[in-house]
């Protein structure tokens, strides 16, 4: 005859007491390993928590909370001092020599956190790259902090020397469909009201809509990834990236445009995608679409 032993859950104050952490710390390991979330200032389950050994309990005074397996303490999680292996954005901004104020602005223009209410949190991107959600103890207020491999990220390099006034050097890859090809098959001759050098009509008539309406934006901005994929436009307010679809006849293109839809849909990038027909209605089209990602164009 077997017999099974009983799970024994602990609360994770007490949990905090046997890894001899205090509790916000624990708090901070679960939630930048995605065991548990914060919504409405009250911390909320995930199912990756449940398949962890969390579950739910109930207090007759303190009312519901959440519980862990006591056996989770043997998790690798908490067999290192993870604040050690991540760089904070103080020791980030020291490191690229740029002002601590400065450094989370650049992290969110490229996609890799987001302004919240209060602080910043970690996008779908930043996670991908390693990046870990925390909250600091008083205020609650959330931050993130970053692997070191974070230094090598080609295109936070490539932006930081851009920035300093320093070249960059494009690097091409050898592919079927490689997005440098048609940026150098088609010269950016057309010259929109606001200085730029597109490289087609449909482009300077969105260049122009786009200046006339006081929306800033950039031209053939390269995405923050590791992939060489350039966007047609981009705007820094709501960070919405637009693609103008001109040649879907065209089989090679075509292939091209399927690759880089599935990178904007990797990383979950806001994209506004045009085409032939919208070019003469974007006085109709183009505001309802930017409404979408909250940006009012009149």
């Amino acid at each position: 005859m077997t017999t099974t032993s009983k799970v024994k859950y602990v609360s994770t104050t007490a949990l905090s007491k046997e890894l001899k952490t205090n509790v916000k710390e624990t708090f901070n390991i679960f939630l930048a390993n995605g065991l548990i979330n914060r919504v409405d200032d009250q911390w909320v389950l995930t199912e990756k928590g449940k398949q962890l050994g969390g579950t739910i309990k109930r207090h007759p005074k303190v009312g519901e909370y959440i519980a862990w397996d006591e056996m989770i303490k043997d998790h690798s999680m908490f067999k290192t001092d993870r604040k050690d292996e991540l760089l904070n954005i103080t020791a980030l901004s020291k490191l690229f020599e740029v002002s601590k104020l400065k450094m989370n602005p650049i992290l969110s223009e490229l996609g890799f956190i987001q302004k919240g209410l209060k602080g910043w949190t970690v996008t779908k991107l930043g996670l991908s790259l390693g990046g870990k959600q925390f909250e600091y103890d008083k205020t609650g207020v959330p931050y993130v902090n970053w692997p070191t491999s974070i230094l090598q990220n080609k295109r936070l390099v490539e932006t930081m020397k851009e920035l300093q006034g320093n070249d960059t050097e494009e690097v091409t890859q050898a592919a079927n469909h490689n997005p440098l090809e048609f940026r150098e098959k088609f010269e950016a001759k057309h010259r929109a009201a606001d200085g730029h050098y597109v490289r087609s009509r449909a482009e300077m008539l969105i260049d122009n809509w786009l200046y006339m309406s006081e929306i800033v934006h950039a031209y053939e901005r390269k995405l923050p990834v590791e992939e060489d994929v350039y966007t047609d436009f981009y705007l820094p307010v709501g960070k919405v990236y637009i693609e103008y679809w001109g040649m879907e006849n065209d089989p090679k293109y075509a292939a091209r445009k399927q690759d880089k839809l599935r990178i904007y849909h990797k990383y979950d990038f806001n994209l506004i995608e045009l085409r032939d027909t919208d070019i003469q209605n974007l006085d109709d089209i183009f505001p309802k679409k930017l409404l979408m990602f909250g940006i009012k164009a009149y």
